[in-house]
């Protein structure tokens, strides 16, 4: 791939390479759903929600019941898992491979070196696992903020039944973990500013990949509701 030809600048190119450096981001809530349901489930452990049941002055709950602290550790540590799998996938890609790069790389886009970084940690294995969990943390951050605006807009759980409200479950946990990654995660590709174009391109396709793989894990039973 030639300089006048980037990746980053391509707008074909550029959100797919987006989405497949932050796959650990955008599939963290399904590792959520693990950790926060069907593990407990399956199991019988205990399930502690983050707000502790605790109600606002507008008479709903601060989160609701979907938001639980075992599925915040099951998100990150699924997003930490999806960081390795990712770097194993697509290690020493050269730029030509995009959008499949390795997300300890840095392709050019900064001058310092990822063994600098604070996020290097005994290898490129605990590495990528550490720079999955940021972005996994990242998207559970997002999703309980929107999940918050939700609940004082009066959009309420009801029971395993989720409120519809396509922005607010989608816009939120993308953006977080775009901003974790841009403020946490450089010198790595993951970290840097040549992705703004495609995560732009990203955020307004975000819903739509969203609302069909809700819509397909509805049709295998995954889900009780299509969105």
């Amino acid at each position: 791939m030639s300089s006048e030809n980037l990746p980053w600048d391509d707008p074909f190119i550029a959100p797919l390479l987006v989405l497949w450096l932050y796959l650990p981001g955008y599939l963290s809530n399904t590792a959520a759903m693990l950790g926060g349901k069907w593990i407990p489930d399956l199991i019988g452990i205990p399930v502690f929600t983050i707000d502790g049941g605790a109600v606002m002055s507008d008479g709903n709950r601060v989160l609701g019941d979907g938001k639980t602290w075992n599925g915040l550790i099951g998100g990150t540590i699924g997003g930490g898992l999806l960081g390795i799998l990712i770097h194993v996938i697509a290690n020493d890609n050269h730029i030509d491979s995009a959008p499949f790069l390795d997300p300890l790389s840095t392709y050019g886009t900064n001058s310092s070196e990822i063994s600098d970084a604070w996020f290097y940690i005994g290898g490129a294995s605990m590495t990528a696992f550490t720079i999955g969990c940021v972005l996994g943390f990242g998207c559970m951050v997002g999703d309980s903020a929107g999940s918050f605006v939700k609940r004082r807009l009066g959009h309420k759980r009801e029971g395993n039944v989720s409120s519809e409200a396509p922005l607010l479950d989608t816009l939120p946990f993308a953006a977080s973990a775009f901003i974790f990654g841009q403020l946490l995660l450089a010198p790595s590709i993951v970290g840097s500013s040549e992705l703004l174009l495609g995560m732009a391109i990203l955020l307004l396709v975000t819903p739509i990949l969203h609302r069909s793989f809700n819509i397909i894990g509805f049709r295998l039973g995954l889900k009780s509701v299509p969105y």
